[in-house]
């Protein structure tokens, strides 16, 4: 467990990094630096991450992270990131909260269960979680965490800065998370499925007996979500992104 500096000069240390992480250009060092100014309030580890949506890879959303490596591969491998409760916390709430693996326990999920033991194994048993919101809604947050975690009302305020200035510099040094993926409908999905296996427009309509007008339509759509300039293109797109299954 890192040495705990007093209160003002934890402060000292938020205001640092806000000053300092403007002029730094790279990601690596941002991260270096957030985990230096963090470190002081007892968190362990840190990952910094747009909200990962229904059809989005976690990974694909992660700016830095400083989770021990065993568990975030765990967590990508299980797909953690779809049930985890505090990304929907994090949706519905402005302000930073903190988080207790224990409170997971009796969760009606066993998977959730299963991920908050992992958490716990690896000294991720406590936490804050700062969410980030701008002019569209939810965009992302910093989820902290600590083998144990007691903060004052200043260190979750200091905690708060840090993030947010953090999670701003890497976006801007980034470029913009990766754009929520357009939903199919489960008929889209559907038409994409058969095509996926070689089924012409004709077999395909048969086969959900629909018109062959109906498929095309339904086609022309997904493609269109998709980005997909025809057919093939968007079953590509749909494999590749696990929208459908092979």
């Amino acid at each position: 467990m890192p040495v705990r500096r007093d209160l003002r000069e934890q402060t000292l240390d938020a205001l640092a990094f806000v000053d300092a992480v403007e002029g730094l250009v790279r990601l690596d060092d941002v991260t270096a630096a957030m985990e230096q100014s963090l470190a002081p309030f007892g968190i362990e580890s840190f990952i910094v991450t747009g909200l990962p949506t229904r059809r989005q890879p976690f990974e694909e959303l992660v700016m830095a992270s400083r989770w021990p490596a065993e568990f975030f591969m765990l967590y990508i491998e299980n797909d953690y990131a779809h049930i985890d409760p505090l990304w929907r916390r994090s949706v519905q709430s402005r302000l930073p909260f903190e988080w207790d693996a224990d409170a997971y326990r009796t969760n009606p999920d066993p998977r959730v269960v299963e991920m908050a033991r992992h958490a716990a194994q690896v000294g991720m048993r406590r936490g804050l979680l700062v969410p980030i919101h701008g002019p569209h809604g939810e965009e992302g947050c910093v989820s902290t965490a600590a083998a144990d975690l007691d903060l004052t009302a200043r260190e979750k305020a200091s905690i708060h800065l840090i993030s947010l200035y953090g999670f701003e510099r890497m976006r801007s040094l980034r470029g913009p998370l990766p754009e929520k993926r357009a939903m199919l409908t489960a008929r889209e999905r559907e038409v994409l499925t058969w095509a996926a296996q070689g089924k012409s427009a004709s077999q395909i309509s048969e086969t959900l007996s629909i018109s062959k007008r109906t498929v095309d339509e339904h086609t022309q759509t997904a493609a269109r979500k998709l980005g997909a300039a025809n057919r093939t293109q968007a079953v590509a797109i749909a494999l590749r992104d696990h929208i459908i299954d092979p």
